[in-house]
């Protein structure tokens, strides 16, 4: 049992990240266009406009608050004066609201890929496999989130988040991880599930966020006014010839500025040159 624990929160977390950077990195210098989405939009965009924003916002939130409670030491807000029953009670809430946001966009998504038959098409066997370990991990994250409002719950900042630091020191402290509950247990093998497969799934769209367009400057467009504006030739047919077509050919009624100029003309090599043809008399 000892070494299954090892194996499980000293050995596995360290693997899960080679192959996530590993991945990754491959994926990009093999198959740099792929870092998309693959978005359906095309297929159909009432239900993506509705769970696509629930769910990646929600997303954005959960990431916020797992980096908040995963990173910061206790000891820190215990400086800043903030208490401990304030401080779950806002994770609570804030992290309640956002895995409710991000559970509902998903549930959302997934019904639009189930009924919408373009959109089921699409599925790739990747996508097969993350939608529902992703659906698992969220609604493994509520679980827990929701068992932290029971009294004398178990306080994962003096268990989980010190073991989850440990793994940056090189020093991993197995047996804080061993002894959370289950549920904590189960919420983190499937993240690293999660992170696992990333690098070969559509997830990996989330390395090439646009966060340049945050600090850019804004695009000016000018307008060039025209003095005289154009008219374009059946506005103002021209007089038509016997033969039906209009006096000066195809380029009738255009504006000279559209006409193609008219090609230079050449002499062949065996014509005689003017000065050839009348010699000078001596």
């Amino acid at each position: 049992m000892t070494h299954l624990r090892i194996a499980l929160w000293g050995v596995l977390p360290y693997v899960v990240l080679t192959v996530l950077v590993a991945g990754s990195l491959w994926r990009y210098h093999y198959d740099r266009f792929g870092f998309t989405t693959r978005s359906s939009q095309l297929h159909e965009s009432r239900l993506l406009g509705i769970g696509g924003p629930l769910f990646h916002y929600g997303l954005v939130l959960v990431f916020a608050g797992h980096v908040i409670g995963l990173l910061v030491p206790e000891s820190w807000t215990d400086h800043l004066h903030i208490g401990e029953s304030f401080y779950h009670t806002n994770a609570l809430l804030a992290g309640g609201a956002a895995g409710l946001a991000a559970v509902t966009g998903l549930a959302v998504l997934l019904w639009r890929r189930l009924r919408v038959p373009a959109v089921r098409r699409a599925t790739s066997r990747s996508d097969r496999a993350v939608y529902p370990l992703l659906a698992a991990v969220l609604l493994a994250g509520l679980t827990v989130t929701a068992g932290g409002a029971v009294p004398g719950a178990y306080d994962y900042r003096t268990g989980v988040s010190v073991w989850f630091r440990s793994l940056f020191t090189l020093d991993p402290q197995v047996t804080l991880m061993a002894q959370a509950p289950v549920t904590y247990q189960l919420h983190a093998l499937l993240a690293m599930a999660l992170f696992a497969l990333w690098p070969f799934s559509r997830l990996v769209h989330a390395f090439t966020a646009p966060l340049g367009y945050l600090t850019r400057p804004y695009i000016v467009y000018r307008s060039r006014a025209r003095a005289t504006p154009y008219r374009h030739p059946a506005s103002d047919p021209a007089p038509r010839s016997h033969r039906g077509r209009p006096p000066g050919g195809r380029t009738a009624g255009l504006p000279p500025t559209a006409r193609p100029a008219a090609p230079a003309q050449l002499l062949p090599e065996h014509a005689p040159r003017a000065r050839d043809a009348h010699p000078e008399r001596g």
